[in-house]
């Protein structure tokens, strides 16, 4: 009973508008200061992943306590993009009571916030009109399942009678139907690309990749549990036969150009893995290929026929003719060799593609990055 009372304060406090310390705080500088009331904290740490990276994860800074028990951390200038970020107290990782601004990456969930003034601004709601964000279910004969499926489509698409191009949009490891709309940003960087008039205006499809699911955790009838890094069959060639059946919901429920000029395909990773291979295989399908730090090679268990001759299938997609095919990497990626044997692959068969190196790894930083590049060099 005794608790009950000082939490029911607090939840009066934040219902009615109470003082929250505030956190983080922009200035015009570029720098940001963070800010966690934790007065019987020994040590509290904050991780950004703007520092430098140990590993699988970003680097973490001490912050100082001030006499009123609130720590404070303030960054350097940082440059124009989207971060995120949590803290660690006495070892304990937690998010940042007073910002509302989370977002999930497999199980882990971080607050987020943007520096404006550049870069950043793309992945920001700006006063331009805006798409239409839906999530759909399909059925997909291949798998015997009904699926869920995220879906963009440009400003002005309910009101007129066009049809438009499609780009399909695919997740990495452990990602799913919610992963390029959320972390990606994918609608705010189409409303702001196309206002721009940098962007042509098209649908984009974000399927998931994980072919044992129905949709994102939470979303299907197996109802709330623990997402991991990697599901059966991911890999393995099961989604790369079943793809069919995404285009052929999308060519039948939406006004698109059906036809190999208007399709382009994409992906981070995993979704780099599945675009290089579902562009293999079905090699006169897509004429734009994206590749964003692809893994390559498929693991030495799978027999899919899909994986079977890579190279006639990659000589018969570049006869068939192909508009752009686009490789992009961090020079600092664990993929970093995998991609560079591919590229040796390609250019001995005389397969034509663009290279962009950038600094960085396997990050969302990057890929965010990939797509403000990407998608202006589609459907011209």
């Amino acid at each position: 009973m005794f608790t009950a009372i000082p939490l029911q304060i607090i939840a009066q406090q934040a219902l009615w508008g109470g003082v929250q310390e505030q956190s983080p705080e922009i200035h015009e500088n570029h720098t940001v200061t963070f800010r966690l009331n934790a007065p019987e904290a020994g040590e509290v740490r904050l991780s950004g992943d703007w520092m430098p990276w140990e590993g699988w994860s970003p680097g973490t800074e001490m912050m100082e306590k001030g006499e009123d028990g609130i720590w404070l951390y303030t960054t350097p200038p940082l440059e124009s993009d989207l971060y995120t970020y949590f803290f660690l107290v006495d070892g304990l990782r937690v998010n940042d009571p007073n910002s509302v601004y989370m977002v999930r990456d497999v199980a882990s969930v971080f607050n987020m916030f943007i520096v404006g003034g550049g870069q950043g601004d793309y992945y920001k709601v700006r006063d331009v009109p805006h798409g239409t964000v839906a999530r759909r279910w399909y059925h997909s004969p291949t798998l015997e399942k009904d699926r869920r499926i995220t879906i963009y489509t440009p400003p002005g698409y309910e009101s007129s009678s066009e049809s438009y191009p499609v780009l399909y949009l695919l997740h990495g490891m452990g990602g799913d139907e919610e992963a390029w709309i959320s972390l990606g940003r994918t609608s705010q960087i189409l409303d702001n690309l196309i206002e721009e008039g940098k962007a042509e205006p098209m649908i984009v499809v974000m399927p998931n990749g994980n072919v044992v699911q129905q949709a994102s955790p939470g979303h299907s009838v197996e109802g709330f549990y623990q997402p991991v890094m990697r599901l059966p069959n991911t890999m393995d060639g099961t989604y790369e036969e079943s793809f069919p059946d995404i285009i052929r919901f999308v060519e039948d429920n939406y006004r698109v150009n059906a036809d190999k000029e208007s399709r382009a395909i994409a992906g981070l990773s995993m979704g780099g893995f599945h675009s290089l291979h579902i562009s293999r295989y079905y090699p006169d399908t897509f004429n734009y290929i994206g590749l964003f730090s692809p893994a390559v090679m498929p693991d030495e268990n799978a027999d899919s026929q899909v994986y079977h001759q890579i190279d006639e299938t990659l000589k018969l997609q570049k006869e068939n003719g192909y508009e752009l095919y686009w490789i992009a990497i961090g020079k600092t990626d664990f993929l970093y060799g995998q991609v560079e044997s591919y590229r040796i692959r390609l250019n001995e068969l005389g397969m034509p593609f663009e290279y962009v190196e950038t600094e960085g790894g396997h990050t969302w930083k990057n890929w965010r990055d990939y797509m403000t590049i990407f998608i202006p060099r589609l459907f011209k």
